[in-house]
């Protein structure tokens, strides 16, 4: 057992970012196992889901004429407009279920405002509106983070950068992670985070 300053967060790990999903990840489902069996490792284990409404505006559905993967200009800056995903109470929107979930001590939901979407497990595309993680790591007496999940340059990525601005010590484990890369976007990701301090760990 990693010390109890140490925490691991899961990043998204749902049925739809995994294959056969609306947004799914290549690879999505084969980084399971691997973070089942450090989950024992670690004494904070927190999962983050997204939970989207339906009329949710990153949906390119909700844009008429709009394709997915275009971008539209929100409130808060460029936005990605997405396949429609993470439904609130569809199965889509459930954790895998090969995920040890019975493992976590708190789960985040993210992106449930309707009008704008949540990558990081820390802060809305606003970089304003709080999750409410930052309060309860620090209440647990955690300092250092260990990010795996899905996708590894988009929601595993923003939560990295903004947990590293927030002081804390940050390590993505590149082996259970995996990435959309849209348009070079996995290549963007790593420059960022390395730029930022967090440690990358293949």
């Amino acid at each position: 057992m990693l010390p109890a300053t140490d925490a691991l967060i899961v990043i998204d790990v749902q049925n739809d970012f995994c294959p056969g999903g609306a947004l799914a990840v290549r690879g999505g489902a084969e980084i399971i196992p691997e973070i089942n069996s450090i989950m024992d490792e670690y004494p904070v284990v927190v999962l983050t889901q997204d939970w989207h409404p339906g009329t949710h505006l990153s949906f390119a559905e909700n844009h008429p004429g709009a394709v997915p993967y275009s971008m539209a200009e929100m409130a808060y800056g460029p936005q990605v407009l997405w396949p429609t995903h993470c439904v609130q109470g569809t199965k889509g929107a459930e954790f895998h279920p090969v995920l040890r979930t019975g493992m976590a001590q708190m789960v985040i939901r993210k992106g449930f405002r309707p009008e704008i979407d949540s990558y990081s497990a820390f802060f809305e595309n606003d970089r304003v509106t709080a999750t409410g993680l930052e309060g309860y790591l620090r209440s647990r007496g955690v300092t250092r983070l260990e990010l795996v999940g899905l996708a590894t340059d988009f929601c595993v990525a923003y939560s990295a950068l903004d947990a590293a601005r927030l002081g804390f010590e940050v390590t993505v484990r590149a082996s259970a992670c995996r990435a959309i890369d849209l348009n070079g976007s996995l290549d963007t990701a790593r420059a960022q985070m390395a730029a930022t301090g967090v440690r990358w760990r293949d």
